[in-house]
This record gives structure tokens, sequence and C-alpha cells, in this order.
């Protein structure tokens, strides 16, 4: 087995490497349309005069059928390769958003068919970008940081999109933002697949089984903590609309989503600037529980500066509890189903987000915005708390014949960086 290497130029060596910021770039900009999604419907169903439980039905309509469209698609991508899935999902998925934009709310049948068309078929470029970098990167300390650096690229993206978004709509009208954010998706997932990692990988052989991924008792132990740090993000997003009404300023809810961020972004830049030693499962918990506390202090409500450092603080460790549970998916996903099993934790975070979302809203209205912190809190130690009883199936030792096996052994003898496989896979 190969020792973990040292880090050598941090980022900029994984940025560095061919094919690395084409790859990260393109994932980003393909993903803005999902990103973008529920802001982008919001502004566009009340330019048309429509109501904010129209846009919410509308939201939760694009949401299921992202969920259910992830896994379903990413099994695809291991059957079938990237660029034969991901860009003609894409292309449908930027064509349901378009007949939105073009017939607008007026049938309402029609606008939902829409919606659900762009969920279902939204590119798992997210999991399909993480299944490439063993290939593109070869050594296990480099993919390691790439998943942080991933980590940490995603709290970049949801916070230029939404105000890449808010210029275009002041620019031409939401409908136009609505087109233009589906052409920037298509161009990002056309820089992917066209690129040689993209085309060259194939997924390792897999086992027939209609469960797939979820065959793993590992990796169904990961989805059900991060359900539930979902759920804890979720809440978060509305409790903190509560505080700004509060407070009888707007404005101050976008300066705690910009604080949550900020965490996150700062969190992640040191949580990858060096290698970590011992196994990610242990490493995980550790992080689960830092998340959680740093969750608790937000039902303290201060005023709106404490609240916005309290806000940061709750931000530092999730991007490395995210970039700690792809090294941990990784390890756990049977042979020949890691971008399902990404695309499955990307399910599972968004489902717990949304109802997490739920639960705040009668948290709130039934005892006040600090309740819906707390569901935060909560939902932060219920994380913990699975990670904690499931240690013995997330400890198991890995299996000779397993990707992550397969990997260790191809990264000790310097044969990863010539195999475009799964099998490169930790």
């Amino acid at each position: 087995m190969a020792t973990e290497a040292p880090a050598h130029g941090g980022y900029l060596d994984i940025l560095r490497a061919p094919h690395a910021a084409r790859l990260l770039a393109g994932t980003l900009v393909g993903r803005l349309p999902n990103g973008t999604g529920p802001i982008a419907l919001t502004l566009f169903v009340r330019d048309q005069g429509g109501s904010y439980t129209l846009a919410g039905g509308l939201i939760a309509a694009y949401g299921v059928a992202t969920a259910v469209g992830q896994p379903l698609l990413g099994r695809a991508v291991d059957l079938k390769g990237q660029p034969s899935v991901q860009l003609p999902a894409a292309l449908l998925s930027a064509l349901g958003m378009a007949l939105l934009a073009l017939t607008g709310i007026g049938h309402l049948a029609l606008a939902y068919v829409a919606v659900v068309l762009a969920g279902l078929f939204t590119p798992p470029l997210e999991g399909g970008l993480r299944a490439l970098w063993p290939s593109v990167l070869g050594r296990e300390d480099r993919v390691h940081r790439a998943y942080a650096l991933d980590a940490v690229a995603q709290e970049v993206m949801f916070t230029v999109g939404p105000l890449l978004l808010t210029l275009l709509v002041s620019l031409w009208s939401p409908a136009a933002a609505l087109l233009v954010i589906n052409l920037l998706g298509v161009l990002g997932a056309l820089a992917v697949v066209l690129s040689e990692p993209s085309r060259a990988w194939r997924s390792a052989s897999r086992e027939a089984h209609w469960l797939g991924a979820l065959r793993s008792p590992g990796l169904l132990a990961l989805l059900g903590s991060f359900f539930f740090v979902g759920l804890a993000l979720g809440s978060i997003t509305v409790a903190a609309v509560a505080y700004a009404d509060d407070r009888g300023s707007p404005s101050v809810y976008g300066w705690l989503m910009a604080a949550l961020g900020l965490g996150a972004l700062l969190g992640g830049v040191v949580y990858g600037a060096r290698p970590w030693a011992g196994a990610p499962e242990r490493r995980l918990r550790v992080l689960v529980l830092l998340l959680a506390v740093c969750y608790l202090p937000l039902v303290l409500t201060p005023g709106p500066v404490a609240m916005t450092g309290l806000s940061v603080l709750a931000g530092v460790f999730l991007a490395p509890a995210l970039a700690c549970a792809f090294i941990v998916v990784d390890r756990h996903a049977p042979r020949g189903t890691v971008t399902e099993a990404f695309s499955w934790l990307v399910t599972t975070f968004g489902v717990g987000s949304a109802l997490g979302s739920a639960a705040a809203g009668p948290a709130v209205e039934l005892a006040g915005t600090a309740t819906g912190f707390a569901v935060a809190g909560a939902g932060g130690l219920v994380a913990f708390l699975v990670l904690l009883a499931t240690g013995r199936v997330l400890d198991a030792p890995t299996g000779s014949d397993t990707p992550a096996a397969d990997a260790r052994h191809a990264v000790g003898t310097g044969a990863s960086t010539a195999v475009h496989s799964e099998k490169n896979t930790h």
C-alpha cells in the first residue's frame, strides 16, 4: 500500500495538472442552471405575475425531479460513459427551462412538465468530475486535495451564480436570464465531455445488481448522516430569513448567507492545504461533530454583526466535511458504481436540505426564530450520531477485490496516471 505523499504547491498543483482547470471550470459552469434554479424560478414566476406559492410548487417539482434523476443518470454514466449521457442530459434539461421561459406560466400543467424535464435531466456533472480526478491527477494525495478544491469551488459557484443571474435579470428579463444561464450550462457540459479524460474514462466492470451503489452498507451509513447535514443547512436558510424579518432588514439575510459561504470557503482552503493522516471515516466523524457544534451558537440570535460572525463560524467545517465525505464515498462505492454513488450523495443532501427548509418554517412560526436555528443544530448532532452508530460498518477494512484496494495498488506502482478508469479510485 502506498503512503500519502506530502502536498506540494497546494491547489495550484492541482490546477496546473493537464485538463484539471478545464474540467473544474466546465463542471462549475455546467452546474449553474441547477445552482441558480430556485432563485431563477422565483424571479421568473413573480415577473409573470405568479404567486410565491406557485414559485414554491415549481421549485419543489424541480427539486424532486433532480433528486430522482441524479442517481439514475449517474448509473447510466457508469454503464455508458460520460459523453453519451452528460451532453444529451444537459441539452434536455436546458430544453425544459427554455420551454418554461418561452411559454410562461399561463398553462400550469405545461409549466410543471417543463421544470420536471429540466430537473430530471440535470446532468450528473458533480459526480462525473469526482470520478475523473483519479485518472487526471494520479496520486492519492492529489485526488484528496482535488476533493477539497471541489468543495471550495462549490461555495464560489453558489456565490457567483446568483449574482450573475441578478445581473442578467437587470440587463434583460428573468426569462432571458433563464435562457442564458441554461445556455451556459450546456456550454459547460460540452467543455467537460469534449475533454480527453472524459472521452477516455471508463468505469470498472460492475456486478449486475438492481441496488447498484446502494448495496454498500458503508455508503448507506454515509448517506444517512449527510441527509441530516443537508437538513441542517436547509433549516438555516429559512431561519435566516426569519431573523432578517425580525430585524426589519431584508439585506441581513444576504449578509448571513454570504458569511456562511465565506466560512465554508475559508474552511475548505485550510483543509485542502495539507495532507491528512489516518482513516478518513474517523476524520469525518470529528468534522461532522465540529460542524454541529458550530451550528449551535446560532440559537443565541445576537445583533446582526455578531450573528454574521457566528454564521462564518457555522460554515467553517462544511466544505471540509464534504471533501472528506467524497473520499469516504469513493472508498465504499461498489466496483463500477462511483458516479452513481456520488450522485446519491448529491441527491440525499438535496432532499435533506429541502426537508430542513420545510421543518424550519413551522418551527419558526410556532416557537420563534431561535427554534429554526435549533433545528440546524439538532440536524448536525443527529448526523454525527448516525456516523457514531454506524462506525463498525464505516470502519470495516476494504477487501482486496474492491476499487479502493485496486487504486492503492495502482498508486503504489505508479500505474494510476496511465489508466483512465474508476479502478484508480483510492
